[in-house]
């Protein structure tokens, strides 16, 4: 569960990011945050990873309060949230096996483990005849997909896309977004930070609106309209 109680995040003097946001976003639910730029929604994805610790108010993700967590704590409560980057961050002199594997390695997986789950999560996210490949050789949503293998294979119970059909045509966000609900009606509670009003509109699922730092709406098929800038 994600749970922010009147959470304030101040940069400098007098430039607060957050306002005195709270929301709950509970176990296997699906949500999405939107708002225009400079609104707030990087902050509060920096605020749930740990990145960042609230000024004042209270932050609590899977069972961890981060406004007062023990750094080393931090690497355990990051095992249960993985984050699915707009930029995609994969590793290019490595292949699509082997970029997977490796965020396994970081957290210590024995390499049994990786060769029964890696192969597993690449089928489940419709990579699995293009293991040996590098992701230069991948179009821009199997390469997303890859992505998204990377977030899931630690088996967070968490998962935040942050814009992940921003790079996208129309038709490959759709298939994105398809993935993110198989996702979801598994289990894992996921956060999709977007713009895509379109899509937004079409899965029917709980909005999440924020604007200069304060949530403005929040509920079922709600789109807050704004300008971005």
């Amino acid at each position: 569960m994600i749970e922010f109680t009147d959470v304030v995040k101040s940069y400098s003097v007098g430039n607060k990011a957050l306002k005195g946001v709270s929301m709950q976003i509970e176990d296997g639910e699906f949500a999405f945050l939107v708002g225009p730029s400079g609104s707030g929604k990087s902050t509060i994805i920096k605020l749930i990873t740990g990145e960042l610790k609230p000024t004042s108010g209270k932050v609590h993700v899977n069972g961890y309060s981060l406004d007062r967590i023990r750094k080393r704590e931090i690497p355990y409560m990051r095992r249960t949230v993985g984050v699915v980057f707009q930029d995609f961050r994969l590793i290019e002199n490595k292949t699509v096996y082997e970029n997977v594997a490796f965020v396994m390695r970081a957290i210590g997986a024995r390499e049994r483990e990786i060769r029964e789950r890696v192969p597993y999560v690449l089928d489940l996210v419709g990579l699995d005849t293009k293991s040996r490949r590098h992701p230069g050789e991948l179009s821009g949503g199997e390469q997303q997909r890859l992505a998204i293998a990377r977030a899931l294979v630690n088996n967070p119970s968490t998962i935040i896309a942050d814009e992940p059909t921003g790079n996208l045509d129309p038709a490959r966000s759709l298939e994105i977004m398809s993935l993110l609900m198989e996702i979801n009606n598994l289990g894992t509670t996921m956060l999709v930070v977007t713009h895509a009003k379109d899509l937004v509109e079409r899965f029917h699922k709980r909005v999440i609106a924020i604007d200069e730092g304060l949530i403005i709406s929040d509920g079922m098929d709600g789109y807050y309209h704004y300008e971005d800038q």
